[in-house]
């Protein structure tokens, strides 16, 4: 019986763990990467990954539902995986007590600035109403984001990939650009790249400090409620508005 290479790639293109495998495989290669170079931002795990993936699908001629259905269940430990940003919530309990209007003053400014800039500035570049509400909720976490866009009349679809293209570009320049502007205490950097750029954010905070994570962590929740409440009103202000 002669060896078949392409019945041989089928089948393990078609193995139900081939999108698992395939994500870990490339993400802890990223992770080595990472740490040789220095823990470079523009070498994060996270954006390496998708790169590598979406590349590795479009040179092989995988389709993303093909993948998508044997990655499940990377995606059924999303939730797990979040729960326990609420170890260092809980560790950083005392000094979350103590700055608690500071952090919902940040949370609430910052996640307006995000929400209102967006559409105006998409609104000022020519983008298309359907444009310019499915960017309204691009800051905050994936599902937040989605049934937001979808409940003003945006595209899901498209803020979902915003959203991605955010947290992305939080995770590799928002460092830098907190450094920039000498934004030194842990706390501050925290709540900045959380409610920036949702979990990708947060996964760089984390790899700051367990401080800067916690903070980034308690970010993600509450700006994903600030702006599920201000959307509404702030759409609706600005679609009156010439």
């Amino acid at each position: 019986m002669s060896f078949d290479p392409r019945a041989a790639w089928e089948a393990l293109v078609g193995a139900p763990l081939f999108g698992t495998g395939l994500t870990l495989a490339v993400y802890l290669a990223a992770m080595a990467l990472y740490e040789r170079m220095g823990r470079s931002p523009l070498l994060s795990p996270v954006l390496v990954t998708v790169v590598v993936i979406i590349a590795l699908l479009l040179a092989t001629g995988i389709s993303y539902p093909t993948y998508f259905d044997s990655a499940q269940p990377i995606s059924l430990l999303l939730g797990p995986a979040t729960v326990v940003l609420a170890v260092p919530l809980y560790r950083q309990l005392p000094a979350l007590r103590r700055a608690w209007p500071a952090v919902l003053a940040g949370i609430l400014v910052g996640s307006s600035v995000a929400l209102a800039s967006s559409v105006l500035i998409a609104r000022w570049l020519g983008a298309s109403p359907a444009t310019q509400l499915s960017l309204a909720p691009k800051s905050v976490t994936t599902p937040i984001a989605m049934a937001i866009s979808d409940h003003i009349g945006g595209e899901p679809a498209l803020t979902a990939v915003l959203v991605i293209l955010t947290g992305v570009f939080g995770a590799v320049a928002g460092s830098g650009i907190l450094n920039l502007g000498r934004v030194r205490a842990p706390a501050a950097r925290g709540l900045a790249l959380g409610t920036a750029a949702h979990a990708f954010g947060t996964t760089r905070a984390l790899q700051e400090g367990e401080t800067q994570g916690a903070f980034a962590g308690l970010a993600i929740g509450l700006a994903g409620l600030v702006t599920a409440l201000l959307t509404p009103a702030v759409i609706g202000w600005l679609v009156g508005r010439p």
